[in-house]
């Protein structure tokens, strides 16, 4: 039996994964016969080996496939026995901890002939659920303000968002979570808040803006990384913007539902020809601080100055 896990949420899909090992090692206790394989690193020849040898006490084995998307021959040649292994007593999982390339032939046939899910981000809605689970699995509460500025702090990395769970439920042992707990303690997502200090700069207030992006700044936040998240965002309003004008579906974007929701809000505040004129901008920039034309912060500052 084949089972394909992926998807965007690598934090859910790993948890889904452990779920099965887990399972595996509470019916298999020895996990001798649980085997990990590292496409990068073995061929596919390695990897089928391992059905043509009889496991000790003739135990099922649990064969955990990574990388599997970055090595081509390994793909074909699992594809031509792709029967043959689905149809063993053994169980084999295909672990992808992103979204691959769902053009490729390999993905095509593990989306028909294998058991397989999708981690998408959660909604706004279920993120909120979900959160709010895991404090309830600790046995805290949390104030509705609090919870929404964490959302609003560390958004869909759940990753990040189980760290930040964990250190405010031990910082808060009772009572309930405050809105001055997650100032104090959680640091604000850096893609998050550039959504707002592009938000601030459709909104002409530059102070603001000016103030978000020193805020990284003095946590230490590398300013490459900044300007090459800014010109993240505006290259995403770019591709929003040109399907809005040509009126073709958004969904087409292969961007995350989440933010194309917001980009559209954020394209009502600029025409094509502006958001062409400020990435221009930014790449000029950027060229200028690699070239020790300038520093990284001062060109920060008169990007926006700019805008």
């Amino acid at each position: 039996m084949i089972y394909f896990l992926y998807g965007q949420d690598s934090f859910r899909s790993k948890q889904k994964l452990n779920e099965i090992i887990d399972g595996y090692k509470k019916i298999h206790k020895s996990g001798l016969n649980l085997i990990y394989i590292d496409a990068k690193e073995k061929d596919f020849t390695d990897f089928y080996s391992n059905f043509k040898v009889m496991g000790m006490f003739a135990e099922k084995k649990l064969v955990v496939i990574k990388n599997i998307f970055e090595k081509v021959k390994f793909q074909e040649e699992f594809l031509e026995k792709i029967k043959d292994i689905d149809g063993l007593k053994d169980i084999v999982v295909i672990y992808e901890p992103g979204l691959p390339d769902q053009r490729l032939k390999f993905f095509k046939n593990l989306q028909k002939t294998v058991k397989n899910q999708e981690f998408k981000h959660l909604s706004p809605a279920a993120l909120a659920k979900w959160v709010s689970s895991k404090f309830e699995e600790r046995g805290v509460k949390i104030n509705f303000d609090a919870l929404n500025l964490l959302l609003n702090f560390v958004g869909n990395n759940l990753w990040q968002m189980f760290g930040e769970i964990n250190k405010l439920a031990n910082y808060r042992k009772t009572g309930a979570i405050t809105l001055q707990d997650v100032e104090l303690l959680v640091k604000p997502n850096i893609e998050n808040d550039i959504f707002k200090t592009i938000d601030a700069l459709a909104s002409k207030n530059k102070r603001e803006a000016l103030n978000l992006l020193h805020k990284h700044l003095d946590n230490g936040d590398n300013s490459l990384y900044l300007l090459s998240m800014v010109a993240y965002q505006f290259r995403n309003l770019l591709t929003i913007k040109e399907l809005q004008n040509s009126r073709r579906p958004l969904a087409t974007c292969g961007l995350h539902p989440f933010v194309v929701k917001k980009s559209s809000y954020l394209c009502n505040y600029f025409t094509y020809e502006q958001l062409k004129k400020i990435y221009q901008k930014i790449f000029q920039i950027d060229n200028d601080i690699k070239s020790g034309k300038i520093e990284p912060e001062t060109a920060l500052d008169l990007l926006v100055s700019q805008i």
